[in-house]
Order: structure tokens, then sequence, then C-alpha cells
């Protein structure tokens, strides 16, 4: 029997293999499409994203192929970078999706993941023991426990059954990859004004000639999964611009909405949701790709521990307790973005009011530690300032905090050398340092950087080592 089956081979799916591997779960991976996909749907990392590669080792693979840009701004209301955000990272980093998805693809297969293309999930069934796969070819697997990771039409969710309630497409946006005969200065100026006033159009060179073109639809489609063809895209940008700029040769054409979705829970027995299948929200913010990866650094320690054995009571429905928020937090601020980017007179208005409270220090950095997912504290009770937020990279004696992570254990941060772990050296590593940039004396992390405890007190790190460690060992 499979450990875990992964529904969908997307950056959701693989990263969850990745954290399942890093405990020595077997994890498999099912993805219907027998290639990768060469559309580029998600730009870049945020700052959390990229805390999360930070800390497991993986930030210099990234950077070596993304480009690094000023964190700032809030529905294309552009502003100046908030000060003194939480984090070592305050940029946004530019990646294309499919480069993210090859480099954790390889990381996963490092691991000893396996990933198997060309197969479909058509079926599904549980018991006490685990789940049962049917695939499209006829053939069955069986595994422990089953997370789909299988984008907004998630196949896993709908044989659940789980109700994905929420607001239906409104407005539909174009986007594809092509070359274009207008020159360049000509291209730039056209966009420049349009955009004044439309901010869901743009030309982005790629290099060769290509460009990533983005224009809003004339409508909305019945069906989405069926591409526009390029006859609609130039229909559309001489709507739009007056001018089609000459585009040709397309490399791939696809349409999306701004539906908003959310499952109403994250699991189901022994099935799981992570990504898309949990939760479908307007683009705005380039949001998505960065909270499906963060479902699955969420999910993937608390599930590895309950495959493993040592996993305390209520750990694995703590995912859904913490995510589901963040969702609904998500699922609201994209909203909201997609409404100040109306041409409508009132949301105008709107728009220029929310332009003058984030020239407001503190407003800005509000909306950007939204967007960047900096600011999300889960709710582990009454305490420290700390408590529940993920915690910064730091500076060491020995280095820095997010390089004594990169193994997906829990942490023990102890200034004071004083304290002990002794029953959970498996699980948990104890480091005794000192950092300038840390006013507390100890703090207790779980495998996904959130602080869990505060204080100095031997008995109240027990106690908060059994809630989130599980007993001791014997």
């Amino acid at each position: 029997m499979i450990d875990v089956i992964v529904a969908g081979g997307g950056p959701t799916g693989v990263m969850l293999a990745s954290e399942l591997r890093l405990h020595g779960v077997d994890a498999l991976v099912l993805e219907k499409d027998t290639e990768p996909t060469r559309i580029v749907r998600a730009l870049g990392l945020h700052a959390r994203s990229i805390e999360v590669m930070d800390q497991r080792g993986l930030l210099e693979r990234f950077l070596a192929l993304g480009q690094q840009y000023p964190i700032g701004g809030f529905a294309g209301i552009a502003k100046p970078s908030p000060e003194q955000l939480d984090t070592a990272h305050p940029y946004v980093l530019a990646i294309p999706q499919t480069t993210t998805d090859r480099l954790l693809t390889e990381r996963a297969t490092e691991l000893g993941a396996e990933i198997r293309r060309g197969r479909e999930l058509v079926g599904l069934s549980q018991d006490d023991h685990g789940v049962t796969v049917q695939l499209a070819d006829g053939s069955q697997l069986r595994s422990r426990y089953l997370v789909g990771c299988d984008g907004g039409r998630s196949v896993v969710r709908k044989l659940l059954g789980v109700g994905f309630p929420g607001e239906p497409t409104r407005v539909e946006t174009l986007l594809g990859q092509m070359e274009l005969t207008a020159p360049p200065e000509e291209l730039m100026a056209v966009v420049a004004e349009v955009r004044k006033t439309q901010l869901r159009f743009g030309a982005i060179p790629l290099g060769d000639g290509v460009y990533r073109v983005v224009v809003p639809a004339e409508g909305v489609s019945e069906d989405r999964s069926i591409p526009p063809t390029l006859a609609e895209f130039k229909q559309q940008l001489q709507a739009s611009a007056g001018t089609d700029f000459g585009v040709h040769s397309p490399r791939w054409l696809s349409r999306f909405g701004d539906a908003t979705r959310l499952a109403e829970r994250y699991r189901t027995g022994r099935v799981l949701l992570a990504g898309d299948a949990a939760h479908i929200h307007p683009p705005a913010g380039g949001q998505g790709l960065n909270l499906g990866i963060q479902d699955a650094f969420n999910l993937g320690w608390k599930l590895a521990a309950e495959v493993n054995g040592w996993a305390p009571e209520g750990l694995l429905d703590s995912y859904h307790t913490e995510r589901h928020p963040v969702a609904v937090d998500v699922l609201n601020n994209t909203r909201a973005q997609m409404e100040l980017m109306s041409l409508d007179p009132g949301p105008q208005a709107v728009r220029r009011l929310v332009s003058e409270l984030m020239d407001f220090t503190d407003v800005n950095r509000y909306l950007i530690e939204k967007v960047s997912a900096v600011g999300i504290r889960y709710d582990f009770g009454q305490g420290h300032e700390l408590l529940g937020r993920r915690m910064r990279d730091v500076g060491l004696n020995r280095g820095r905090l997010y390089e004594l992570m990169h193994d997906g254990r829990g942490l023990l941060l102890d200034q004071t050398g004083r304290l002990a772990i002794a029953g959970w050296a498996d699980r948990v590593d104890h480091v005794v340092d000192a950092s300038a940039e840390l006013d507390v004396p100890a703090a207790l992390l779980r495998p996904d950087g959130h602080v869990a405890w505060v204080g100095t007190d031997q008995q109240e790190l027990l106690g908060q080592l059994s809630r989130w460690f599980g007993a001791a060992a014997g």
C-alpha cells in the first residue's frame, strides 16, 4: 500500500510530495497530462513563498532563474515598498510558473517521490484503513491517504461531494503567448495609454519576439477549458486598443475568469484537498500559486506525522482550521481588488480613496502583508505576539535560522541553554544559539516555521511539544 497518493502534478502537488518525502513518507503523484503544460498563468513568488523555498534550501535555484522586483501596490495602485516589512525577503521574485513547476518537480524527484504522467483519476472510495483510487485505464491503486491537488475543476473534490460555494465568473480575460509585428515603441506607448483605465490589458516581452498578451474578453464563455482563437484575440485587442499589434504565431492561448469559490471542508476522512482544488479566486495580486504552495507547506508535515504514527490528536484536522480562514481572506482581498479595477464610477471613486489611504505607511504595509502572506497568524490561543506567526529568517551566531530548517523538522531555538527536549529529539532539533535580532529567550517552531511557543519554563515547553509533536519517545 502506498502511503500517500497526490492527484495533480502542479506546484501544489509536487511541493506536497517533497514535504512528505522529507519525513520518509512514500508519495506517488498522479498527473493526467502526459507532458508539462506550456501555459504560464502565474508569473512570480511573493515573500512568504520565497521564505518557504529558503526554509527548504531551494531559494538559490529560484533566484538563479528569476528576477527580483520591489514589493508594492494593491489592485494596480502603485505605491513605494512599505517600510519595516516583517521578512528578510521584501521583494517579488518574477519567475514563470513553468519554471517553478520544473524546479519543484526536480526537487520532489530528488527526494524520491514518484511522478506518473498520463494517469487520470476517475474514481475513489475509502474505508477505515485506506483509499482505493480508480484510474482511467481501468487500473486501481491503494493508499493510506489521498490528497486532491487537481485544480479548480477538481475530480477529487467532486467525487467526495464537497460543496464549492461562491460567486460565478463575471468577467473573463484572454491570455496567450504570441509574436507581434508592431514596433516595440508603438506597443509600449499604446499599452501605457490603455492601462491608464484598463488594468486587465498588457503585453510583456519574453524574448525572441514573443510576448505575453492579456486582454479583456468580450463576455463570459460557457466553457473556459476551450481556448480562444487568434481571431478572438485580434478582435478584443482592436476593441481595447484600436489595434491588434499584428499578433501572429501563437505559442498557446487560454482564458480565465474571476470566479470565487471555497471548499466547505478540506478533509473528508482520509482524503484532503489543497491548492485550487480547495479554492479559486480572481488572479488579482498573483496569489493563487503562492496560496497552493503554502497549503502544501502546512499540510505536508502534519500528514507525514499521521502516516508515521506520532501525530497528536487533532493535528491533521488543524490543516483545515488554519488554512481555510487564510483562503477566505485571499478570496476577500482578490474580489476587492477586482472591484477596484472596475471602470464604473463607483469603484473608481473607492479606488481613489484607497490610493489616498495607502499613503499612510501602516495601511500600505497591512495590504502588502495580505498579498505577500507574511501577515498570517494562526490561532494558537492567547500568548506572545509571535505566537501563531511564522518567524522571519534571523541571523544567529552560527549562521541563519532558515539554514537550520532544510530537513523539515521542528526546532527549538534556545538562547538560554537551560531547556531540554529529550523525548522529542527524533522530531525536533534543539539549537542553543543567540540572535541579536530576536528578543525572546526561546521559541519553539513547527516544521512550517510558525511559532508554537515562546518562553523559558520547561514544563510549558513540554506541554507544547506534546501538543504539536505527540507523545515523547519512551
